[in-house]
């Protein structure tokens, strides 16, 4: 009697990860925009449906005046990829359209993603043109998943960008350096997704918990949070709202301040409160102030705390933070010993939308993959043609430069190797002694999922790991020294090729 196969690896992590909260029972099918489904039947009409085509998905500007961005999202587009799945109940909305043949609606409800997929992986830090998801497969397939894959990936990856800066901008708080930064912004989010998948990348980003529920059920983040304006007021008096709740949750007493008169009334209050702790054999762990002037009132709030003997006692800032008012906070010799972030983090509210696309490379032509080339008057639009890779070349610890090549290039590590700005091509550079890093992992192949999506945990470590091969220049968050991210030889020459003949014959220059 023959034994079943085991369940691989990639596939048992992802059946965990398709049992969380985020996303079990979600359907996502119809997440895509109408132009896609009309895109594909004119391929399924014109019998091009199984052409075979590479598409990239990259972005061209860092965001916030930011240096680089945070890689995130790709467990998002493994799950959707994984249970793409046409319904009955799709097909018959679909139907009533009156858009698509019956012959075609079975092709639909045939779908399976059988293409492969080359990644960076969650965690990584990346520069504009580098792609960072490169799709193999047919044209059928292919066509659909874009819009979802882009929102998938420019959304988490947005927030874990906007994250980072927040945190980094707290660890310039010589008060506490490892003072933590929580995401709080599940009220001021969008809407549920962009709440849930907003925390999980701000975790990313190096956040260290959030107030959002669901996201801590779904991604095992600390949830955290203590009390309300509302409790306060429905009390009969401060002093006994605080009493309640120390009562109620005496090993992680946080008592808000604001909600009256911090310095006459909040803190007074609390060391009352502290104190009748302390006779108990507990300690308050802090207050929070919601309010007012942040850097003010929290060190005059340290002078009494101090001054009643609870030097241990921390103070927790919120109030639409971000990392600006942070950074402001800190010269100010603000006395904050941890920071809550809500709505300017999980909306990015400064720099809402990272433009990631999805752009054609390739295409099968008499079953030869030919490179593709989009030209546009808008020369930061042109992309770069071909089946690619991105390599990261290490020097001496440091990354020194990514390069884009030719999928089929190789770079011996033991010979120079002259590296050139692809726009201003004098600038040169020439690196010996290096290591390379291939930015692109294996995801899928052939429909098959052949990569362990890791745990959260893991991709924040990442980012850690990954911020410390950059210079402070390049990580600095107002004017940062731009990184060189190159083009080898072979790709850039083939762009001019395809550039020069695609140009019409007496076309203006």
């Amino acid at each position: 009697m023959s034994q079943a196969s085991p369940v691989s690896r990639p596939l048992q992590r992802l059946a965990e990860v398709s049992a969380l909260p985020a996303y079990r029972g979600r359907r996502a099918e119809l997440l895509t925009d109408f132009y896609q489904l009309t895109m594909m039947y004119g391929y399924f009409r014109a019998g091009q449906q199984d052409q075979r085509v590479v598409f990239d998905v990259f972005y061209r500007t860092n965001p916030c005046g930011n240096g680089y961005v945070i890689a995130a999202g790709l467990e998002q587009v493994v799950w959707y990829l994984s249970n793409l799945r046409f319904s009955d109940e799709d097909i018959a909305y679909l139907r009533g359209l009156q858009q698509f043949s019956e012959d075609f609606l079975d092709e639909l409800r045939r779908f399976r993603f059988t293409g492969s997929l080359m990644a960076v992986p969650e965690g990584t830090v990346v520069f504009p043109n580098e792609p960072l998801l490169r799709f193999e497969g047919r044209v059928f397939e292919l066509q659909l998943i874009e819009s979802a894959v882009l929102s998938f990936v420019n959304h988490q990856s947005l927030i874990a960008t906007k994250a980072r800066r927040i945190v980094e901008a707290a660890r310039t708080n010589p008060v506490a350096p490892d003072g933590p930064v929580i995401e709080m912004g599940l009220r001021r989010a969008q809407n549920v997704d962009a709440s849930v998948f907003g925390a999980r990348a701000a975790v990313i980003g190096g956040c260290v918990g959030t107030s959002n529920v669901l996201a801590g059920q779904s991604f095992n983040i600390p949830v955290m949070g203590t009390q309300a304006h509302s409790w306060i007021q429905n009390f009969a008096s401060e002093l006994d709202a605080f009493r309640a709740y120390a009562e109620t949750f005496p090993d992680n007493v946080v008592l808000l301040v604001d909600t009256y008169d911090v310095l006459r009334s909040g803190v007074p209050n609390a060391i009352t409160v502290a104190k009748e702790l302390a006779e108990k054999g507990v300690r308050l762990s802090a207050i929070r102030i919601d309010s007012g002037d942040l850097a003010y009132l929290s060190k005059r709030a340290r002078r009494m705390l101090d001054a009643a003997g609870l030097a241990d006692v921390g103070i927790v800032a919120s109030s639409d933070l971000d990392e600006f008012t942070i950074r402001d906070l800190v010269l100010q010799g603000a006395q904050i010993t941890s920071w809550g972030v809500g709505t300017k983090l999980v909306t990015s509210y400064d720099c809402p939308a990272l433009g990631g696309v999805y752009k054609l490379a390739a295409r099968e032509v008499n079953g030869v993959m030919e490179p593709c080339i989009k030209i546009s008057e808008n020369a930061s639009k042109v992309t770069n043609p071909g089946k690619k890779k991105v390599l990261r070349f290490i020097v001496d610890g440091y990354a020194s430069a990514d390069l884009i090549a030719l999928d089929d290039e190789a770079f011996d590590p033991s010979q120079p190797l002259e590296l050139f700005d692809p726009v201003h091509t004098y600038k040169r550079k020439t690196i010996e002694d290096f290591t390379i890093e291939p930015l692109l992992q294996p995801v899928f192949q052939d429909g098959e999922l052949v990569y362990e999506l890791p745990p959260l945990e893991n991709i924040r470590s990442r980012v850690e790991a990954q911020l410390k091969l950059f210079s402070s220049e390049i990580l600095r968050p107002v004017n940062p020294h731009e990184y060189h991210v190159d083009l080898s030889q072979r790709l850039w020459d083939l762009k001019q090729r395809l550039l020069h003949a695609q140009r019409p014959a007496g076309a203006p220059r």
